[in-house]
């Protein structure tokens, strides 16, 4: 399949590691400028090495995507920097972790607000484009109850329903809107593995939970990223992607 990316320039809001680096590495396999951003700058340096190496061009910074100005300064900077935006992927988050006022705040500065800000500052480029698409990942504890109450699971969840109100508002522009939930992916040096190392009966018993028997990977999701945002489904816009190898089990309608 044709997926007409050659040439597209991509922003992607937290990619220097798993699936943001997943998949700022799929879009450069498919001819793709890239632009990533992330709070450490030695693995953004990494990052866009790696991806230069790929023979497309790919810029990165360290920005800390809770400092609106910043946040919103790099887009506006990436994008002229590589001369327009064709595609946004907004994907950072502050993680998971009991309810606290600490948690919840950052839950919503960065997961809900980060894809506020970023689409908001996005929009004026992806406009330009012949084939402007957004996509934001969630995750599948957005849609079914998973390690009990969590701001992360209830940002994350607002984050599906404003990208469905999104992708009304902006198809009038030509802007497609859908979204990526990924169940249990499993990176070296990521949540899971830190469960794994720390929480082993959770581990195990979410393990035992996946019906294909193993956990996903970051490169799974990331391809699951790039066909949304590829010019091969030009009518798909409002959708919640799930990726999970069968973990949720409610009917998907």
């Amino acid at each position: 399949m044709e997926l007409r990316l050659k040439g597209s320039r991509v922003l992607i809001a937290g990619a220097s590691r798993g699936i943001g680096l997943a998949s700022a590495k799929a879009f450069a396999a498919e001819g793709c400028d890239v632009a990533i951003c992330a709070r450490g700058q030695s693995g953004v340096d990494d990052a866009v090495e790696a991806l230069t190496s790929m023979g497309v061009r790919a810029i990165g910074d360290s920005v800390d995507l809770s400092d609106a100005q910043a946040y919103r300064e790099w887009i506006v900077g990436a994008a002229n920097t590589l001369g327009g935006c064709d595609v946004f992927i907004p994907m950072a988050s502050a993680g998971g972790g009991a309810a606290s006022e600490e948690t919840w705040q950052a839950a919503f500065n960065v997961d809900l607000m980060s894809v506020f800000r970023g689409i908001d500052t996005a929009v004026p480029f992806l406009e330009k484009s012949d084939s402007g698409a957004i996509v934001a990942v969630s995750t599948t504890a957005a849609v079914e109850d998973f390690a009990g109450p969590q701001p992360y699971n209830a940002m994350k969840a607002a984050v599906i329903n404003y990208m469905s109100a999104m992708s009304q508002a902006l198809a009038p522009k030509g802007i497609r809107v859908n979204t990526i939930s990924p169940g249990p992916i499993y990176v070296e040096g990521g949540a899971w593995n830190w469960v794994k190392d720390n929480i082993p009966d959770f581990y195990k018993a979410t393990l035992a939970g996946m019906p294909m028997g193993r956990f996903g990977n970051a490169e799974e999701v990331a391809n699951a990223i790039v066909f949304a945002a590829s010019s091969a489904v030009p009518f798909m816009t409002g959708t919640n992607i799930v990726v999970d190898g069968g973990f949720t089990k409610r009917v998907q309608y």
